[in-house]
């Protein structure tokens, strides 16, 4: 399942034709960069493949005082039919990529076990900081979202706090966690 696909083509069937700046500037507007997979720059190379695959076509030039030339774009049919699965496929996957901390946990280096404490109380704080900041921006804009939109940033969210808890869950662990690290090291 492709994010940029489904935004630009849903931006397109939603708002009607529009450049690739236009889209830009969207994506920066609604920051799809802090609740989607992809920053508002990648828009530009996915336009590039969805026209070449007929999801999009160009329908006209359009100039703006002294900028250059930009093509206008707009759905296909074959673009509605693709977003259609898109959008499907967006409600049907769950996704929940690997986070780098497990594979750093699994293998800890036995020479700073003591830094972990610090380590991880630090990333716990940013966490708290991002949901922190999170939470004051949804408070910010609340009033220019959907009822959808403002459920969609509300789940970001709800993730932080998840991995808040589970940050507080390991450290509150991290003695135990240490000393089964050090025991085993010493019988083997």
């Amino acid at each position: 399942m492709s994010s940029v696909r489904l935004f630009i083509l849903g931006s397109l069937a939603e708002r009607g034709s529009m450049h690739g700046h236009a889209l830009r500037l969207l994506a920066e507007e609604e920051h799809i960069d802090n609740w989607a997979d992809f920053a508002a720059g990648a828009i530009y190379g996915a336009i590039k493949r969805l026209d070449s695959e007929g999801l999009i076509a160009s329908e006209r030039l359009e100039r703006e005082g002294n900028y250059p030339e930009r093509s206008v774009y707009g759905i296909t049919e074959a673009g509605r039919a693709s977003l259609a699965e898109l959008r499907l496929d967006g409600l049907r996957q769950i996704v929940m990529r690997p986070d780098p901390v497990d594979l750093a946990l699994a293998r800890l280096d036995p020479d700073r076990l003591d830094d972990l404490d610090g380590i991880l109380t630090v990333r716990r704080d940013e966490l708290r900081r991002r949901l922190t900041d999170g939470e004051a921006h949804l408070a910010d804009i609340r009033h220019h979202l959907t009822v959808a939109e403002a459920h969609v940033m509300r789940h970001r969210l709800a993730r932080l706090g998840a991995e808040i808890a589970w940050h507080d869950e390991f450290l509150e662990a991290l003695p135990e966690i240490i000393h089964d690290e050090r025991s085993r090291r010493a019988a083997s």
